[in-house]
C-alpha cells in the first residue's frame, strides 16, 4: 500500500496523510485489512456485521455511507451491504447494529440487511467502502447499491475501504 505524506509518496507511513491531516480511514479490531474476516460475520457463522472503526472523517461532512461488495463473484460484483445518511460523528459501527437514523438498503440477496461473506467457492475479497458526503441522501428505503453510487454523484468529500478476504 502507498501513502501519500507531504504529497510525497512512501511506504512506511502508519496512516494515509495528506498535507500533515490523517485522512479517512476504516479498521475492524475483528480482521485487518487482506485478512481473513472471522467465520462469524460470514453466512456460515452468525451473518451480522463486524465491529468497524471510523477516522478522520472531513468536518464538512452531512453523512456517511457503506457498502460492502464482493468483486469476485461468479454473477459479478454482487452487494451484500447497503447503508446511508449515517451521522459524521459515529466512530464506531458496533457488531450486529447500524447506527441510529441510517438507512439500510437492498442488497443482492433481495434483503435491506447485512449478509455476510458467502462464497459459493474458492476465496474471495469483500470490500468494505465508507463514504463521506456533503448531504444526506434522500431516496427510498428499497435502494440498491446503484442506486445509492447515483445518488452519491457530485456530493462525495472523502472515501475510504477495508479489504477482508473469506474462503469455503
Amino acid at each position: 500500500m502507498v501513502f501519500v505524506a507531504n504529497n510525497k509518496k512512501t511506504a512506511t507511513s502508519p496512516l494515509p496523510q495528506i498535507n500533515n491531516l490523517i485522512s479517512m480511514r476504516i479498521i475492524s479490531p475483528e480482521f485487518k485489512n487482506n485478512e481473513t474476516i472471522p467465520g462469524k460475520f460470514t453466512c456460515d457463522g452468525l451473518n451480522i456485521n463486524p465491529e468497524l472503526k471510523i477516522y478522520g472523517v472531513p468536518d464538512t461532512a452531512i453523512s456517511l455511507a457503506i457498502i460492502l461488495d464482493d468483486p469476485d463473484s461468479a454473477g459479478g460484483d454482487w452487494s451484500h451491504w447497503v447503508a446511508w445518511n449515517i451521522d459524521p460523528k459515529t466512530e464506531t459501527i458496533s457488531e450486529n447494529s447500524i447506527p441510529d437514523g441510517a438507512i439500510f438498503g437492498k442488497t443482492d440477496f433481495g434483503d435491506n440487511k447485512y449478509g455476510g461473506p458467502c462464497p459459493t467457492i474458492g476465496t474471495h475479497r469483500y470490500f468494505f467502502h465508507l463514504y463521506a458526503l456533503d448531504t444526506n441522501l434522500d431516496i427510498p428505503q428499497n435502494s440498491a447499491k446503484a442506486d445509492l453510487l447515483k445518488a452519491m454523484e457530485g456530493h462525495l468529500i472523502a472515501e475510504t475501504e477495508l479489504i477482508g478476504v473469506y474462503s469455503r
